[in-house]
This record gives C-alpha cells, sequence and structure tokens, in this order.
C-alpha cells in the first residue's frame, strides 16, 4: 500500500502540522494523564478507521509503559474492567465527540457530566482538544490512505 499523497514531505502539510502539533504540545504539557491521553486517541483512531494512528498510538502507550492488556481492549471498554472510572469517561466522551455526525445532538449532558466528575476545567479542555486534534490526524491520514505498521515510537520528536 502507498499513500496518495506524501503529507511528511509536502510543504502545505509540513506548515499545517507544525501548526497542529504546537497545539497537541498544550495537551502534552497539561495534567491530563498521559494515559488517558493515549486511550482517547487510540479509540478515536479505531472508530475512524485510522490504521496509521491506531499504529502510532499503540506503539507510543506501550514505550510509555502502558499495559498491552488495556490496550487490546480499548475496542471493548464498556466490557472491560481494566479501564479506572474516569477513563471510561473519557473514553465516552471521545467515542461520542467522534461520532458526533452518527447521533442528533452531538454528546450527551450525560457524558459530559461524567467526564466533569473525573476531571477539572482544565483538563476537560485538554481532553476535548485529545479528542479534536486525534479526529484531525485521523483525517489528513484516512484521506490519503496513509499506510500502517512503520511507525517507531519518538520518530517524529
Amino acid at each position: 500500500m502507498e499513500a496518495r499523497m506524501n503529507l511528511f514531505e509536502n510543504a502545505v502539510a509540513a506548515k499545517l502540522f507544525r501548526h497542529i502539533n504546537s497545539a497537541g504540545k498544550a495537551v502534552s504539557d497539561s495534567t491530563l494523564p498521559h494515559a488517558t491521553q493515549e486511550l482517547v486517541k487510540l479509540r478515536a483512531s479505531q472508530i475512524n478507521g485510522c490504521g496509521f494512528c491506531t499504529d502510532m498510538h499503540t506503539k507510543d502507550a506501550l514505550a510509555a509503559g502502558e499495559d498491552a492488556q488495556r490496550l487490546h481492549l480499548v475496542a471493548a471498554w464498556r466490557e472491560a474492567t481494566v479501564f479506572t472510572d474516569a477513563e471510561r469517561a473519557a473514553l465516552e466522551l471521545a467515542e461520542q465527540g467522534t461520532r458526533i455526525a452518527d447521533a442528533a445532538g452531538g454528546v450527551t449532558d450525560e457524558a459530559w457530566a461524567n467526564a466533569a466528575k473525573h476531571f477539572d476545567e482544565d483538563q476537560l479542555a485538554a481532553l476535548v482538544a485529545t479528542i479534536a486534534l486525534i479526529n484531525m490526524y485521523n483525517r489528513f491520514n484516512v484521506i490519503v490512505q496513509q499506510p500502517a505498521g512503520d511507525y517507531q515510537p519518538g520518530m517524529f520528536g
């Protein structure tokens, strides 16, 4: 499989990614737990069918010490006992925020209230940003059919 275009060598894409990565730095520097960030990125990427980001965030989470069993169960998080209540709230918000076109009304008040029970306002802002940013990256990669499997943790800095 070969990508339709090389996003890594395209000047316009490179400029866009510099800006998007700056926004991502604000999230990674926040107090939102890193494990929660990676779980959310992985779940949204699974929903969107983004193989590149699914590969990337699985490998990044493993490299950061995440448990492989938890990563294997992200797609079935509702039935899994390995996630905290806060992680479950974040995963629910991520699913609803990713599937906004599928649900009339978008994210439910219940999902928001549940997340707000577990995260302070700054963490909620970081969580919303994580969901928005990963959905943007997923769309870039799905549209150009970016192949998955070759990502190495840390290869983007």
